[in-house]
């Protein structure tokens, strides 16, 4: 099975691969673990990989087309093009046991870390196959979620563990959003320059300078993206009437369909 990293902080890995299990793991020829410094694919001489957010906001997020590029050379590399894509991101499923043995079928998949106030919402919808969160709490990147995936599911694999027994017993076989910012529920998407990239568009809301209805779209995009992946956080979340109004409409949008 191989692990393509792909991160601006390639470092950050040196030491967790000297160690413990992952070690074991691509020591013994069960796994391999390639880090892909995201900086080596942008095209200008200062390296960029952020930008502002359009709509304002605190913090910077990352460029759409490095990390296409980053994954689109993965591609490249072999016959087989059809392998997760996965965005570590607190906004993504969680982790769990299963997700783990569900990976661990996989020859191969490629991890996205993410750093700053987010990535391009564009590599979400339209790069990345899925979304994983380790937990309900906000790190500084996605490097030690990575890592974290890895150790999961590479226990998981034959030989790893030399006991096979061991991995069979082991356990799991908002109240507001403000400014962009999410408190008690998933975050609203972000997005940064270029304006159109691929055909793909900025919402026109972001653009608008109309910072009442930017975080009105905010706040409802929020609601929506909880609704949709993660409806049990909405439960200790106190909504508005305006909250309220629009989490109905998308209920009996999804009704009709």
């Amino acid at each position: 099975m191989t692990f393509d990293v792909i991160t601006i902080f390639p470092e950050f890995f040196r030491s967790i691969l000297d160690h413990g299990l992952l070690k074991r793991g691509v020591a013994g020829g069960h796994a391999a673990i390639r880090l892909h410094d995201l900086r080596d694919f942008t095209d200008d001489r200062h390296r960029t990989v952020d930008d502002r957010p359009f709509g304002g906001g605190p913090g910077m997020v990352f460029k759409p087309e490095p990390i296409f590029r980053a994954v689109e050379a993965l591609k490249a590399e072999g016959e087989e093009k059809d392998f997760p894509v996965i965005l570590l991101s607190p906004q993504g499923r969680l982790l769990t046991q299963a997700v783990a043995e569900e990976l661990a079928r996989q020859p191969r998949v490629v991890l996205i870390c993410g750093r700053y106030e987010g990535v391009d919402e564009r590599v979400a919808v339209h790069l990345a196959t899925d979304e994983i969160s380790i937990g309900d709490f906000v790190l500084s990147g996605g490097e030690l979620p990575a890592a974290v995936l890895m150790e999961t599911v590479i226990r998981l694999l034959p030989g790893v563990l030399g006991n096979e027994e061991s991995s069979r017993q082991d356990s799991f076989a908002a109240t507001k959003v403000e400014d962009g910012n999410s408190h008690g529920w998933l975050d609203c998407p972000h997005y940064t320059r270029p304006t159109e990239f691929r055909g793909y568009k900025v919402p026109e809301i972001l653009l608008s300078g109309n910072h009442e209805e930017i975080r009105r779209w905010r706040r409802q995009r929020a609601i929506e993206k909880t609704w949709r992946r993660r409806p049990e956080l909405l439960a200790g979340v106190a909504l508005n009437e305006e909250d309220r109004r629009w989490l109905e409409s998308l209920q009996h949008a999804a009704a009709r369909l």
